[in-house]
């Protein structure tokens, strides 16, 4: 079965910086596209990232420039740096097959001084 498993949050300063880690089994992960989702208290699930097979990444306008979504095939891992953050990016981060409806605990991330 798919499953997903989130690392690497936790609390950092303004201006700090995470990297974030999604562990995935059970589905061919080289041919799929991910994202890196977040959901901060009180607001709806939000994309904020994705990664096509080949390694493409888009990102939502609230965080470009500033977070970095990559992928290893052979870790079958999926990856988000985030810089420069501040505290409207806290919130709990998950990632997520794209298309799919699977989601892991994910992890939390909190900005604050």
């Amino acid at each position: 079965q798919v499953q997903l498993v989130e690392s690497g949050g936790g609390l950092v300063q303004p201006g700090g910086s995470l990297r974030l880690s999604c562990l995935t089994s059970g589905f061919a992960f080289s041919l799929t596209g991910m994202g890196w989702y977040r959901q901060a208290p009180g607001k709806q699930r939000e994309l904020v990232a994705d990664i096509t097979r080949s390694g493409k990444g888009t990102y939502v306008d609230s965080v470009k420039g500033r977070f970095t979504i990559s992928r290893d095939n052979a870790k079958k891992t999926v990856y988000l740096q985030l810089n420069s953050l501040n505290p409207e990016d806290t919130a709990v981060y998950y990632c997520s097959i794209l298309g799919g409806n699977y989601w892991g605990p994910g992890t939390q991330v909190t900005v604050s001084s």
